[in-house]
């Protein structure tokens, strides 16, 4: 969050928020505090994070009850009861954030709640009247930091000031091109050393996308000059007007109106203004960076999700190689019989010869033996091999955090050690019923894809009828897919479907033609003691199938709302 998008939040939150009623603080993790305020309008929550990769503060919807034992929200708790939020404070070009407390509208604050955004530097305080840090959300000790060290009972200290000039509408032309021509830098190192409150963002939309950040300031023509200084003054006016605008971009958004650009363009609000335009700005940043900070949770999420598969799949080619090493000794049993043979057919052997033939002897018995432990523990390791490729090809096609959840939880289970406390976590999960991805084919017969083992299993094995057909990418990981042959008459278009599904959700995602297998699920068979999922079949038919025809399907299905989970 940029100085530009704080100013512009502030001013729609003030006349929404002030004065209102400290309620309730609650913890959601290390480095996020949600608060609860009373307002003419009711409880209302604004969460505010010191995270050192996104910090912000946004208004949030009524959250779930977590975290309030925490030993930071209980001291806000106690340093805030019964307190009214009567001020919001941005000063200057800092992203430093001011709450101040009173004992009621109108009185001088007694408590100050202070949210500094600032990259790695963020951080949360609660100051007494005294100017004493009386909570914050992280110590920093003098090996962290030699030039603010702060602790509890520390007066607050601002941070360092800010290097270069202060924008300011007042300032003439001819001084703002002389400031930026100082030194022939290219134009974006150039605005963010001469002036404060410069971001990547802003400067994106001072250039309107183009490419002359990069372009030495000695190098712009005159036209690009004026074009860049009409952009400047528009954002130097919004933001002294405290009426900003909101408009969602390809890159990001936008808090104040582009110079030339109609009202009609933009999404005005008017912090002043009652009703519901009031709240635009406010729900679309918590919008924004809700979805922002979701996505970027899911791919943190998926990393280390396929990181934990990767090191198992290696693991278990490792065992493969292993047992497949042994299995082939096995065959060298015969020729150790044979040299065994020789030493004892000599006309006069030696004790040390009919030694050596017993040891053959033992050796080749006992190679003999190992195979039948060998053989069953070789296909084990296979079978878990390709349930892992799978896993491996579900975490890759994941499309939101609740799949990455279940596939989680399935790799949990399947890793860990088979105790009681793990029976109970199985036949907990049995019991929830799985919520495969759900469509309807041409014909509206119900196509039903694993998104994971379970599913899989679900929609192949405990789920089918008698004339159902099963759906899979041959020799390649990838989802069940089911056509629910049992409602209704399949045509040649709904198999085609069903085949373009199951290329879709396979590893061979990538290819142009796949070949499928169509069998109908009265020959599956669950393999005993297999893993979840995990089936072999009799006979079926090859179809082949385009991946990129499937997402006809799943568009249109996704603009009806038709898909289930």
């Amino acid at each position: 969050m940029d100085v530009t998008t704080l100013r512009a939040l502030l001013a729609a939150m003030r006349s929404r928020w002030l004065p209102s009623r400290f309620e309730k603080a609650q913890q959601v993790d290390g480095s996020t505090l949600q608060i609860g305020v009373r307002s003419l309008r009711g409880l209302e929550w604004i969460e505010l994070s010191w995270q050192a990769e996104a910090p912000r503060i946004l208004p949030i919807e009524s959250p779930p009850r977590r975290g309030d034992g925490s030993t930071l929200a209980q001291q806000l708790q106690h340093g805030l009861k019964g307190l009214a939020l009567v001020s919001l404070e941005q000063e200057d070009w800092e992203r430093v954030v001011r709450f101040g407390f009173a004992p009621r509208p109108g009185a001088p604050p007694e408590r100050t709640l202070v949210l500094e955004l600032m990259g790695r530097h963020s951080n949360l305080f609660l100051i007494d009247a005294e100017g004493r840090i009386a909570a914050l959300g992280r110590q920093v000790s003098d090996r962290q930091s030699r030039l603010r060290p702060i602790g509890n009972g520390d007066l607050y200290q601002s941070p360092p000031g800010l290097p270069g000039e202060p924008p300011r509408l007042e300032e003439t032309r001819q001084s703002w091109q002389a400031r930026l021509m100082l030194l022939p830098l290219p134009l974006g190192v150039a605005l963010r050393d001469a002036y404060q409150g410069i971001s990547p963002a802003l400067l994106r939309q001072l250039l309107n996308g183009s490419l002359l950040a990069s372009l030495p300031v000695d190098q712009l023509t005159g036209e690009q000059w004026e074009q860049l200084w009409r952009q400047w003054q528009a954002w130097l006016q919004a933001v002294a007007s405290g009426q900003p605008h909101w408009q969602l971009e390809p890159a990001g958004y936008r808090c104040w109106p582009a110079a030339g650009a109609s009202l009609a363009d933009h999404a005005t609000v008017d912090p002043r203004a009652p009703g519901a335009d009031a709240d635009r700005l406010a729900t679309g940043l918590a919008h924004y960076y809700q979805q922002h900070l979701r996505s970027r949770v899911f791919d943190q999420q998926r990393q280390r999700l396929q990181h934990r598969l990767e090191t198992a799949i290696v693991r278990e080619q490792r065992q493969v190689r292993d047992q497949e090493l042994l299995l082939a000794r096995i065959e060298h049993s015969p020729q150790l019989q044979q040299q065994a043979d020789q030493l004892l057919c000599l006309p006069s052997p030696s004790r040390e010869q009919v030694e050596e033939a017993q040891k053959l002897y033992r050796q080749a018995r006992r190679l003999r033996r190992s195979g039948a432990a060998i053989t069953p523990r070789l296909e084990h390791h296979r079978q878990t091999l390709a349930w892992l490729e799978e896993g491996l090809t579900f975490v890759h096609q994941a499309d939101s955090v609740e799949q990455l959840q279940e596939l989680e939880e399935e790799l949990e289970s399947h890793l860990a050690d088979r105790g009681p406390r793990n029976r109970a976590q199985r036949r907990q999960q049995a019991r929830q019923e799985p919520s495969p991805l759900t469509l309807a084919s041409s014909s509206g017969l119900r196509l039903q894809v694993g998104r994971n083992h379970r599913q899989n299993e679900w929609i192949s094995l405990r789920q089918a009828r008698r004339g159902d057909l099963w759906f899979h990418a041959q020799e390649c990981p990838g989802s069940h897919v089911v056509l629910k042959g049992s409602e209704g008459v399949a045509a040649d278009r709904d198999l085609q479907q069903a085949a373009d599904l199951a290329a879709y959700f396979s590893r061979a995602r990538g290819n142009r033609r796949v070949a499928v297998l169509m069998v109908p699920t009265t020959e599956l068979q669950r393999i005993a003691g297999a893993s979840a999922g995990t089936v072999r079949h009799r006979g079926g038919q090859v179809l082949w199938a385009d991946p990129e025809r499937a997402l006809t399907l799943l568009t249109a299905t996704s603009l009806r709302g038709d898909s289930g989970s």
